[in-house]
């Protein structure tokens, strides 16, 4: 069952009521629907998570949580999910999301060579930004929309899977 292995692989829920960053929530984290496996619940969570992932905001886990908390999703896989944009795979995320938003636009792909500073950033705004961010947009509702409707059927056809299998036992 995906129930099983989402369980084993999930952040312990009081440790994220304790999160320093999720303090703003307050009472609202000790909602118990926030902390159930089921198939609606995770699959909320994956649309939730996968959309945060794609979206180049600081705190995306606190804009997770936020979203998570209004439309009941389970909160540490909607937060967890975040983490696929992290340091290592985040350079090849988003440069797939500035060649998408080309694609889109129309736009020649322009070349560019990142710096950490906060000027580039204000500089490429006006340059690569726009394709970047509509790249970004869209790929955050595919993926989001996509891993709703996966995570969804997967969980329906492993627990008709299990249900079959019942009388063989």
């Amino acid at each position: 069952m995906p129930k099983k292995t989402i369980k084993r692989m999930m952040p312990d829920h009081q440790t994220i009521k304790e999160n320093k960053y999720l303090k703003v929530f307050g009472d609202l984290l000790h909602n118990a629907n926030l902390w159930h496996l089921n198939r609606h619940s995770v699959a909320k969570a994956f649309a939730v998570g996968l959309f945060f992932a794609f979206i180049p905001v600081p705190f995306q886990m606190v804009l997770s949580a936020g979203i998570a908390i209004i439309v009941h999703a389970n909160l540490p896989l909607s937060i967890a999910l975040v983490w696929i944009t992290n340091p290592l795979t985040m350079p090849f995320i988003f440069y797939a999301c500035y060649l998408v938003g080309v694609w889109v636009l129309g736009v020649p792909e322009q070349e560019f060579a990142f710096q950490a500073s906060w000027q580039w950033i204000l500089d490429s705004l006006s340059t690569i930004g726009p394709a970047f961010l509509v790249g970004c947009g869209l790929l955050a509702i595919i993926f989001s929309i996509l891993g709703y409707f996966v995570i969804h059927s997967f969980w329906r056809y492993q627990t008709i899977k299990a249900w079959k299998s019942r009388p063989h036992r």
